[in-house]
């Protein structure tokens, strides 16, 4: 699909509210710390430099079967608080998410799945958040945008692959996963297909009800700048799928309506008015059966995977 030319204009504005980035290129240096087999498929440990700051720690799962290139999720952690977890909960379910990890759920319908370690969580959390926020702050710095960096990083570093098929690269996570899933959709014309669980967040309906979220989401001047709706635009005509709560105080359900409806008309204008689809749940902020079946068959479906 050959996406709009306004979407260049808007992806810069974005980057530009996104604080100062490390400015390095090229394929991401890797280390291979350990590899191994579980649960029907195989596991590698890594560390990657995608910063030139502090390496990053991740895990890269594929079937055991056969040499590839897969199509490959990139794999976004939650929050929840669980500020030791991070890319763990790829191969070991979060609480409120199926038990069965995603880790098992792609490898055997054949894919590959790489998970990172966010600023601030797993075997990056050697510091609060709130402090690590507010010191990128003052060098200038947004924690979401260093956050969305590594996250790009990542993605070059799976196009480096020989294992790993770069058409066929989708980007899937849940709460903060699911935030992190929309925005590097937007933000990286790389990837093919996206689905975000339970965050998709109106920033203008949600600053409204006058919550408050934790430090990594807010961006200065984004609501001078950009709706939710304006940022998953920059998706489109790429497939996207949401999954959401009608009960989740995450994603209030007058929010919902202004993305879904917007969204619904623009992949329309754009001709593909099949490649968006916002699924409600009568839940909270909890991923079911069914959500992790419609996310599973969309992966396969997009990403042109053979059923099991």
């Amino acid at each position: 699909m050959i996406e709009p030319v306004s979407h260049v204009e808007q992806r810069a504005r974005l980057w530009s509210l996104l604080g100062d980035r490390p400015t390095e290129r090229g394929i991401p240096r890797c280390e291979v710390l350990s590899t191994s087999v579980q649960d029907g498929y195989r596991l590698e440990r890594l560390r990657l430099d995608l910063n030139g700051i502090e390496l990053v720690p991740a895990l890269f799962v594929r079937p055991l079967g056969g040499s590839g290139p897969w199509p490959t999720v990139l794999y976004n952690h939650s929050h929840g608080g669980f500020y030791d977890v991070g890319k763990h909960e790829l191969i070991a379910s979060a609480p409120y998410q199926e038990r069965l990890p995603y880790a098992a759920e792609f490898t055997r319908r054949g894919m590959a799945a790489l998970a990172i370690d966010h600023w601030g969580f797993g075997e990056r959390h050697t510091d609060s958040e709130m402090h690590i926020a507010m010191n990128m702050l003052w060098r200038g710095q947004v924690m979401w945008g260093m956050m969305c960096h590594d996250s790009l990083r990542a993605v070059d570093y799976l196009l480096g692959r020989d294992d790993v098929d770069g058409a066929r690269l989708a980007t899937l996570g849940m709460s903060m996963g699911s935030t992190m899933a929309w925005w590097m959709a937007a933000l990286d014309p790389r990837i093919a297909a996206c689905v975000d669980i339970c965050c998709l967040t109106d920033i203008h309906t949600f600053a409204a009800t006058k919550s408050l979220h934790g430090p990594y989401y807010y961006v200065p001047g984004l609501l001078k700048h950009a709706s939710t709706a304006d940022i998953n635009r920059l998706i489109a005509p790429r497939p996207h799928l949401a999954l959401a709560g009608i009960h989740d105080d995450l994603t209030p359900v007058a929010g919902l309506d202004i993305v879904d409806a917007d969204l619904l008309r623009y992949y329309a204008e754009l001709g593909h008015p099949e490649c968006w689809s916002l699924d409600r749940h009568p839940v909270g902020h909890l991923e079911l059966p069914v959500m992790r079946s419609a996310a599973m068959a969309f992966l396969e479906r997009h990403l042109r995977v053979a059923s099991s």
